[in-house]
């Protein structure tokens, strides 16, 4: 089975590379007007009709499990990259390392937090103050500690 993999690996990769270039799709293009040109030659039948169809049906079923392959593997690797990114940034929060495994609810409303840290940064004049998750997670601890102690110091007053 691993061998098969290392095949299908290998097959995909130099597919991926062809049929992205130039020769490819004048091959392609070529076919298309030589069907073309044979249409008045068979009449407009319907078998000169079914072999463009057929032919081209099965290359977009084929390609679609090439274009997965190579998709899936293109995707792996900048997910890697960005999770090296945020490993290597000292301001960076590490809770972003495979977020791709989060639900599409949670991704939103990471989102939207990111959103309004954006906003914040905005309106900031040094362009170098960092806004992070944890920097944010922080400071709402700040803020609850001192609504903790304005809570408690109230209470106070109210008992004397």
């Amino acid at each position: 089975m691993k061998k098969l993999n290392g095949l299908f690996e290998r097959m995909a990769n130099q597919i991926t590379a062809w049929t992205g270039s130039s020769p490819a799709f004048l091959t392609a293009f070529v076919i298309v007007l030589i069907w073309a040109a044979t249409g008045p030659l068979f009449g407009y039948s319907a078998t000169w009709q079914l072999v463009i169809n057929t032919g081209t049906t099965i290359v977009t079923f084929l390609m679609v499990f090439i274009i997965q392959k190579s998709q899936n593997k293109e995707s792996k690797a900048i997910q890697l990259k960005l999770n090296e990114l945020i490993a290597a940034s000292r301001f960076a929060s590490n809770r972003m390392v495979d977020i791709e495994d989060l639900t599409e609810e949670e991704l939103n409303v990471l989102h939207k937090f990111y959103q309004k840290l954006s906003d914040e940064s905005e309106k900031d004049q040094d362009i170098h103050k960092s806004h992070s998750i944890d920097a944010a997670d922080h400071m709402q601890k700040e803020k609850q500690r001192i609504q903790q102690q304005k809570g408690d110091s109230d209470q106070n007053n109210e008992e004397n």
